[in-house]
């Protein structure tokens, strides 16, 4: 039981690692609030706070990769023209 849980922990957080690698490239490349356009909105884009790609990232270290993940996903959904936003810590 013991090995299942260190090999659990292991690959979660591999996957995490990677997850939150491909979440920087994105900020660096296309995000709108992080990125190179972040020029076209000085105020910003995105209708939270932290913006979505902000809050994965901190989903994930906290929570982990399956259930931060889920989150993410969670918070990427709601993120429409009938929601509010604003402030929404992971």
């Amino acid at each position: 039981m013991k090995l299942f849980k260190y090999l659990y922990s292991f690959i979660n957080n591999i996957l995490s690692k990677i997850a939150i690698a491909f979440i920087k490239l994105y900020q660096k490349t296309l995000s709108l609030d992080h990125g190179p356009l972040k020029q076209m909105f000085p105020h910003g884009y995105c209708r939270f706070y932290p913006s979505c790609s902000e809050y994965a990232v901190q989903a994930i270290k906290k929570y982990g990769i399956i259930i931060g993940g889920l989150k993410a996903a969670w918070r990427i959904l709601r993120c429409n023209p009938f929601n509010k936003g604003g402030n929404d810590p992971a």
